[in-house]
């Protein structure tokens, strides 16, 4: 009795494992679904970003001209002026005396020249009879030359007089916003050495900003190729957004490019002209610029999440006609709101891996989804963010011309993956520019 329990018991065992054993050789795991979605096709402008600060076209201190106490202060402080509106007045008494002799003798001198030319038409008279020696005459000839260089002397002694009086009245040399005073009445104003003010004008006004050297020798080959025209003539094109600003509002031109590379920091200076008409721009601000390079061009966009990196070569997923993954190598370029230009490695219409990256391997087969490529429509012509750039940290907040880094997925993920990060809208332009360069 115990045998045939026993017996029965091991053929239960026998029977339950090879069910468990069938049931493991049937169940295969589903292929994972991932979102996939083709390359987006648009006419893109390649730009770049870069960092820089704004300064006024023209800066004045405002020193005295002449030495005195300083009366009165005739503006208010931070306001703006027009050429020739008074500012300061210095204490004008001891020059207005100087000119009151200077006119003296002015008049004094002129009287002497009249008694001296009558002296000498007197001479010629009598020199013409003989009357009078040669030695008179010459006599006569010099006191009148005398007289005369006494009377430009005098002259040029009443145009100073007058000039350091009318230096008493300080006006503003050109038109901008002053600052404060530096001294108050009734202090000592020395002549060319005390500061009394500073102007700054407000329209237009420059903006300095420097780029980086690979940058640089991109722009140089292009002209050289003639991709790009010359900017001799001052129309090449740039933006300007402040501090505070969405996108790039504020138009204007490079005037102004340095004639040699910043050793130091391997940058190259440029300038900028904006126009300020309602003074929203001021001296001293920190800039952010856009600078178009090249002429617009159609390119293959893909979404930033889609993008991997494997010791710093960027890849994509992209699946083939049997839906088996497949490793692409590729090479980056500009980001387009939240789109990354792909300058080589991808074809139009091939099928590529958006999401679920850490769950896939090359040679997998996967259950695509078809979904957009971007959550919302893109204009028919966008501007393009900076392509990454080794030698732009120095010229750029986020050390690679203004482009935000892209998410970074590990082809060996861990065994709990972090979510991706999520792409991040590029900033647009109100308008594309054609840029011209010329070095």
């Amino acid at each position: 009795m115990k045998i045939s329990q026993i017996f029965l018991a091991f053929s239960l065992v026998v029977v339950l494992n090879g069910c468990s054993r069938s049931q493991s050789k049937t169940s295969e795991p589903l292929p994972p679904e991932v979102n996939v979605s083709t390359p987006v096709t648009r006419e893109i402008t390649d730009i770049a970003e870069f960092t820089g600060h704004t300064e006024a076209v023209k800066m004045i201190v405002i020193r005295a001209r002449v030495s005195g106490y300083l009366e009165k202060v005739l503006f208010k402080e931070g306001a703006e002026v027009r050429q020739g509106d008074p500012l300061f007045e210095i204490d004008r008494r001891t020059y207005q005396a100087d000119n009151d002799r200077a006119v003296a003798n002015l008049a004094q001198a002129s009287a002497h020249l009249t008694h001296m030319e009558a002296n000498y038409k007197r001479a010629q008279n009598l020199i013409a009879t003989r009357a009078i020696a040669a030695t008179d005459f010459d006599q006569a000839v010099g006191d009148r030359d005398e007289a005369e260089a006494t009377v430009k002397v005098a002259e040029a002694a009443l145009h100073t007089a007058t000039l350091n009086l009318d230096f008493t009245h300080v006006s503003a040399p050109i038109s901008g916003r002053i600052s404060r005073q530096l001294i108050d009445p009734g202090n000592l104003a020395k002549a060319d050495d005390t500061a009394l003010t500073t102007i700054v004008s407000q329209d237009p006004i420059y903006a300095y900003f420097d780029i980086d050297e690979r940058t640089m020798l991109q722009l140089r080959r292009l002209v050289r190729a003639g991709k790009l025209k010359s900017a001799q003539d001052g129309t090449a094109k740039i933006l300007l957004g402040l501090a505070d600003e969405k996108g790039f509002p504020h138009e204007g031109t490079i005037n102004f490019i340095d004639n040699q590379v910043d050793m130091p920091t391997g940058t190259l200076r440029l300038r900028g002209l904006f126009p300020n008409p309602d003074r929203i721009l001021s001296p001293g601000l920190f800039v952010r610029i856009q600078v178009p390079i090249g002429n617009p061009h159609q390119s293959l966009l893909v979404s930033e999440r889609a993008l991997g990196s494997d010791q710093g070569k960027k890849f994509l997923y992209v699946l083939n006609d049997q839906d088996e993954v497949t490793r692409r190598d590729i090479e980056v370029g500009s980001l387009n709101d939240g789109l990354r230009v792909i300058q080589s490695g991808l074809k139009a219409g091939e099928r590529v891996i958006l999401s679920g990256l850490q769950r896939v391997r090359p040679g997998m087969k996967v259950n695509p989804k078809n979904i957009a490529m971007a959550a919302k429509d893109l204009p028919a012509t966008a501007a393009a963010a900076p392509a990454a750039s080794p030698g732009a940290a120095a010229a750029s907040p986020t050390g690679t011309s203004g482009m935000p880094a892209a998410p970074q997925n590990n082809p060996n993920p861990p065994a709990n993956p972090k979510p991706g990060d999520q792409p991040r809208p590029g900033d647009k332009s109100a308008a594309m520019l054609q840029n011209r360069w010329d070095f």
